[in-house]
């Protein structure tokens, strides 16, 4: 596992489109170790496809300036006990590579965005289709990397043609600190990724309570995160004493 990434308690708030922002980060603090804020639009085309995801009805961030964006809401957390991250969405790379500096400067980690698999994105070259685009995944990721800040990439599980420990291990050789799995319905696949690389491992899908947390903590997660419930208090309190059981935290609470 890298020392790059560390976060306690092991649990993360992950990101919701249109809704993660520092205020949900701030108000899940007391319950995760890390908040993956966005996941945001950088570029035109990944806006313009962002911008047809709001006509359908979906929560999506658009301001003017996403860089700007992503810095004042990175400054908000700066007193915030939550290790802040951002998830980012571009068609090409160097708004990514912009988007590390930022979060490189306010002690926040990048994360690049290939899992989304809206049809939107996914024709413009975001999400899913960068996921499948092993060559161009791990290019990003080198920039990023390349600009000193603490890289990883939100990818899923159970896409055709994609081996994920050998991505994973692709990944992680481009300079890559975390990867931060949809394990969907194959779990399982957490311990191959952890058996193939030394990233810091987060397991995302159906975390809810001590049998869903302990199952990833067998396969070897470093961490796991939350997605849909992040902004219920009951459920991120129960979620929250299952990885302090399962990780065996409860006694430094």
């Amino acid at each position: 596992m890298t020392d790059a990434v560390s976060f306690s308690p092991p649990l993360a708030l992950a990101s919701l489109s249109g809704e993660a922002d520092a205020d949900w980060a701030q108000a899940g603090a007391n319950y995760a170790g890390a908040a993956f804020l966005g996941g945001i639009a950088l570029d035109e085309d990944s806006r313009a496809a962002a911008r047809d995801l709001v006509a359908r009805d979906r929560s999506e961030f658009l301001p003017d300036d996403p860089l700007a964006f992503i810095d004042r809401q990175l400054e908000a957390l700066s007193d915030v006990p939550i290790q802040p991250a951002f998830n980012v969405r571009s068609a090409t790379i160097e708004p990514v590579a912009d988007a590390a500096r930022v979060c490189r400067d306010r002690d926040a980690y990048l994360e690049i965005n290939a899992h989304c698999r809206q049809d939107e994105l996914c024709a413009v070259g975001c999400g899913e289709t960068l996921l499948k685009d092993s060559d161009r995944l791990a290019e990003y990721v080198t920039r990023a990397a390349e600009t000193g800040a603490i890289v990883g990439v939100k990818v899923r599980a159970e896409v055709p043609g994609i081996d994920l420990p050998t991505l994973a291990r692709d990944l992680e050789r481009a300079g890559a600190d975390f990867v931060h799995i949809d394990a969907m319905d194959t779990e399982s696949v957490i311990a191959d990724v952890v058996d193939t690389t030394d990233l810091f491992v987060i397991a995302n899908n159906g975390v809810r309570d001590d049998a869903t947390v302990r199952e990833y903590v067998d396969y070897g997660a470093d961490a796991v995160s939350v997605g849909r419930p992040s902004d219920k208090p009951a459920a991120l309190e129960r979620i929250r004493a299952a990885v302090d059981r399962q990780f065996g935290l409860e006694q430094v609470r």
